[in-house]
C-alpha cells in the first residue's frame, strides 16, 4: 500500500513532495502556513486577495485608510465608478508581503501566490498587471491564476524578465477552460508549468453553476488528462477539491495526477489566519450545516457554513476602503443594497439577504467559506475537556497527508 511520499512532483528541475496548500484569502493562508509546506518540501500558497489590507496588518501601513481618504467624495453614493486603487500603493503592498515571506523561506519547497482574476478593482487589466508584476519583482517562485479564465493574464506580463523563469499555472474546472486558456496564449509560446483541476467539493468559490453536484473531480481530471494527451502537452496536473486524506491523494497520484492541492484540513491549523471562533465553528459543523449559495457578488456559487455571520447583514458598501470586486463602479452587493433602500427607506438598519459585502466581511473573517468535507474535520483532532477542539499544527496535517495509509488519519497528541 502506497503513501503520498512514494511519489514526487517535478516542475522543471525541481523535485517536490506532491502536496500543495491552496491560497486561501484573506490571509487565511498566512505566510506561516504557506511556509510550512515549503519547509516540508511541498508548495505553499499566499493569497493576494485584499493585499493592501493584509499589508496594513503585517507592516503597520495605512493603504486602506489612504484609499478611503482619496475616495471620500463617493461615500453614501451608489455609483462607485470613480473609486480607484493607487497602483503604486498596490504594488508596494504586494512587494512587502511577498518579499517578507520569501526572506523567511526555508527548505526545498516552493512558495507561490494565488491571484484571483475576479478582483477587478474598477480597472481589471491595470490592477492584474500590477499585482502579477509586483509579485514577480518580489521574487515569488510561482503564480497560480484563479477565479476566471485568465485569457489575457499571461499577456500582461510577457515582457517581464521573469516571465519564463517563474512557475506559472492556472486553476480550471473543465478541460474546455484549459483549452481556451492554451489557445488564447498560443502566440506567446509559453505553456503553463502546471494546471490545478478543481472539482465541485472545493471550498469558497466554485467553477460550476448551481448544478455542481452533477460533476465529480475524478471525471474532470480524466477529461483534462485526455485533452493533454490528445494535444501532446506534458503539463503536470494537480487534483484539488475534496482530497481529505493521504489515501484520497494516492488515488489521484496512482491515476496520473502529478500532485494534489489541499486546503480544508489546514483551515483549523494553528498557523491558519482564521480567528479561533471560526475554526471551532468549522470543527463543530455537521454536513447539513454546509451549503452552496449565490451570496457572493462575483456571480460564482460559493460554499460556506449556513451560520456564517455575514449572511443577512446590511452594511453600507465599503468600497472607498476596499472595493476589490468593483467593475465599472458596480458590484452585485451594491445593487442588492440599493434595492433594500428603495424597499425600506424608513429603516435605519437594513438586512440584505441576496448578497454579502464580500470585501468587508472577508476582511473581518465573517464569511465562513469552507470545503464540502468540513464536517469531517472533527474526526481529525481531539476534543478537549471544555468542549472545544484541539487545533493541530500545519506540520502535523502535512505529515499526515504525506505518510498516512488506508484512509487513516493520525490524531494530534
Amino acid at each position: 500500500m502506497k503513501c503520498v511520499d512514494d511519489f514526487r512532483l517535478r516542475l522543471g528541475s525541481t523535485e517536490l513532495v506532491p502536496i500543495v496548500i491552496g491560497g486561501m484569502g484573506v490571509d487565511i493562508s498566512t505566510p506561516q502556513l504557506a511556509l510550512t509546506a515549503v519547509r516540508m518540501g511541498g508548495i505553499g500558497h499566499l493569497s493576494d486577495a485584499m493585499m493592501m489590507a493584509t499589508a496594513d496588518h503585517y507592516f503597520r501601513k495605512h493603504f486602506s485608510r489612504d484609499k478611503m481618504r482619496a475616495n471620500m467624495a463617493t461615500m453614501g453614493k451608489m455609483d462607485k465608478s470613480s473609486v480607484h486603487f493607487d497602483l503604486g500603493a498596490l504594488a508596494e503592498a504586494t512587494r512587502l508581503h511577498v518579499s517578507s515571506a520569501m526572506e523567511a523561506k526555508r527548505g526545498h519547497g516552493l512558495l507561490f501566490i494565488n491571484l484571483m482574476e475576479k478582483l477587478t478593482m474598477n480597472a481589471p487589466r491595470e490592477t492584474m498587471q500590477t499585482r502579477m508584476t509586483a509579485a514577480l519583482d518580489a521574487g515569488i517562485d510561482g503564480i497560480t491564476l484563479a477565479a476566471g479564465l485568465n485569457q489575457s493574464s499571461f499577456h500582461l506580463i510577457q515582457d517581464h524578465p521573469r516571465f519564463r523563469d517563474a512557475k506559472m499555472g492556472i486553476i480550471v474546472s473543465s478541460a474546455r477552460a484549459l483549452q481556451i486558456f492554451i489557445r488564447r496564449n498560443a502566440k506567446l509560446n509559453r505553456l503553463p508549468d502546471y494546471v490545478i483541476v478543481e472539482g465541485p467539493l472545493a471550498g469558497g468559490h466554485l467553477g460550476f453553476g448551481m448544478d455542481w453536484a452533477k460533476f465529480d473531480l475524478k471525471t474532470i481530471v480524466a477529461e483534462v488528462q485526455a485533452y493533454l494527451k490528445k494535444e501532446n502537452l506534458d503539463i503536470p496536473l494537480i487534483a484539488a477539491g475534496g482530497v481529505f486524506t493521504g489515501s484520497d491523494a494516492v488515488g489521484f497520484l496512482e491515476n496520473g495526477a502529478a500532485a494534489v492541492q489541499v486546503a480544508t484540513r489546514f483551515t483549523v491549523s494553528r498557523e491558519c489566519g482564521l480567528p479561533e471562533a471560526a475554526k471551532q465553528a468549522y470543527l463543530n459543523a455537521a454536513e447539513d450545516d454546509i451549503e452552496v449559495n449565490m451570496q457572493s457578488p462575483t456571480g460564482y456559487p460559493m460554499r460556506m457554513l449556513k451560520n456564517t455571520p455575514a449572511v443577512g447583514q446590511g452594511i453600507r458598501p465599503n468600497c472607498e476602503i476596499y472595493g476589490y470586486i468593483l467593475e465599472n463602479g458596480k458590484c452585485e452587493y451594491i445593487d442588492a443594497y440599493e434595492r433594500e433602500i428603495k424597499l425600506h427607506p424608513e429603516k435605519d438598519k437594513l438586512s440584505v439577504k441576496e448578497k454579502v459585502c464580500l470585501c468587508t466581511h472577508m476582511r473581518n473573517y465573517d464569511v465562513w467559506t469552507c470545503g464540502h468535507n468540513t464536517y469531517r474535520l472533527k474526526d481529525t483532532t481531539r476534543r478537549l475537556e471544555d468542549g472545544s477542539y484541539l487545533l493541530p499544527s500545519a506540520e502535523h496535517i502535512f505529515r499526515d497527508y504525506q505518510f498516512s495509509k488506508g484512509h487513516e488519519i493520525l490524531l494530534p497528541e
